[in-house]
């Protein structure tokens, strides 16, 4: 596997389908497959990018120092934080390591990348033969769309997103139906009738897993109060533990999050006040053993190999895809040690609502307005 850094480096021409446009398109460089081997210096891989850009190569190399690997597609994929942040991240670098191992395909990725520098990175992408980019979030789907003009024949997955064209499908999985869940649990564990959930950046595919963890907890006790806050990061955790520990100091005694790696940060505050806290994205209870009763998993590896075999196959289709718990593709984790600590009338309560949930006799509702 590839991995390729941001470079800081002077704009450079590309021949695109607009004659004359200029287009950034920073030097690729680096290598590495494992989490650990991604915390690479910034100056280690600007030694890299300038020897490759010497060639005029895509600045890759294979993990192991040999040749690349599959003999598939070149796919690429793009994440706001680190892939070894036990949550959101490492969902997709799971999925990508299932693309290469699986469907035989050359992969790469960036993490840690801004808003500012998505256009950029997906130019990178493009304009050096990757096949398939995927961007995993909302926030990458304008993106997609513009770049995805200038080159039509790459194809663009953005998870959680809402773009689509000829290029450009989204996959949004129903992220509502476990927050709304977990929402539930929450009420019933809670003593003080005040919970917490803390988002990091607004956007919609984040605001319906706290509005439907506020209505689940609301079906249970319809006067819980539910506190909530964004950090503005995706990757800050002492915003996180500190938006908590002043939800505990108000009185909150379970809470919740869909923070992506900054995240832990209330996990640890949780842990910290001895209190109930519930997981995203991965299965996080080695996070917080004596506090996550269960977590919201996002089968997003599957997502993402079920995305590039409809590309392999000719199947890849422009639109906006919903996936949920009927599908495989969310659910909730086991509650392991912590599950003699929750009633059995609680845990059938779980288990009929999310019966009701598979089944299509109850819809969680999606609300994407964000009510603070």
């Amino acid at each position: 596997m590839n991995i390729i850094t941001k470079e800081d480096k002077d704009m450079k021409k590309s021949v695109v389908l607009l004659l004359g446009l200029a287009m950034a398109a920073s030097l690729l460089a680096g290598c590495g497959s494992k989490p650990a081997e991604a915390q690479k210096t910034q100056a280690a891989a600007d030694s890299t990018a300038a020897g490759k850009a010497e060639d005029g190569g895509a600045g890759t190399e294979a993990a192991d120092g040999g040749e690349t690997s599959g003999g598939g597609l070149k796919v690429a994929l793009c994440v706001t934080g680190a892939v070894n942040d036990m949550g959101w991240c490492q969902s997709a670098y799971d999925g990508l390591k299932l693309v290469e191992q699986d469907l035989g395909c050359e992969v790469a990725y960036t993490e840690n990348l801004d808003a500012a520098d998505m256009v950029a990175t997906f130019t990178d992408y493009a304009a050096n033969g990757y096949d398939v980019i995927i961007g995993h979030g909302f926030q990458f789907g304008d993106p997609a769309l513009e770049v995805g003009e200038l080159y039509p024949d790459v194809k663009f997955i953005c998870i959680e997103a809402e773009a689509s064209a000829a290029n450009v499908a989204s996959y949004v999985m129903k992220c509502e139906e476990t927050g709304y869940l977990e929402g539930m649990l929450a009420a019933s564990m809670s003593q003080s009738g005040k919970l917490g959930f803390i988002g990091p950046v607004q956007g919609a595919s984040l605001v319906k897993i706290m509005n439907a963890y506020e209505d689940g907890a609301k079906e249970v006790n319809p006067q819980i109060e539910v506190q909530t806050a964004w950090t503005g990061s995706f990757t800050d955790t002492a915003l996180a533990k500190e938006a908590a520990t002043a939800m505990i100091e108000n009185g909150v005694d379970v809470l919740g999050h869909c923070a992506n790696e900054s995240g832990t940060g209330a996990l640890n505050a949780a842990t910290d006040a001895g209190i109930y806290a519930t997981g995203d994205s991965y299965d996080q209870y080695d996070l917080a053993p004596k506090a996550v009763l269960t977590s919201a998993i996002y089968n997003v590896p599957q997502l993402i190999k079920t995305a590039v075999s409809d590309i392999m196959d000719g199947r890849f289709e422009g639109a906006v895809k919903q996936l949920g718990m009927a599908e495989g593709i969310v659910e909730l984790a086991p509650y392991h040690d912590l599950e003699s600590a929750i009633p059995e009338d609680v845990k059938k309560l779980i288990e009929d609502r999310k019966a009701a949930i598979i089944s299509g006799e109850f819809v969680v509702p999606c609300d994407t307005t964000a009510r603070n």
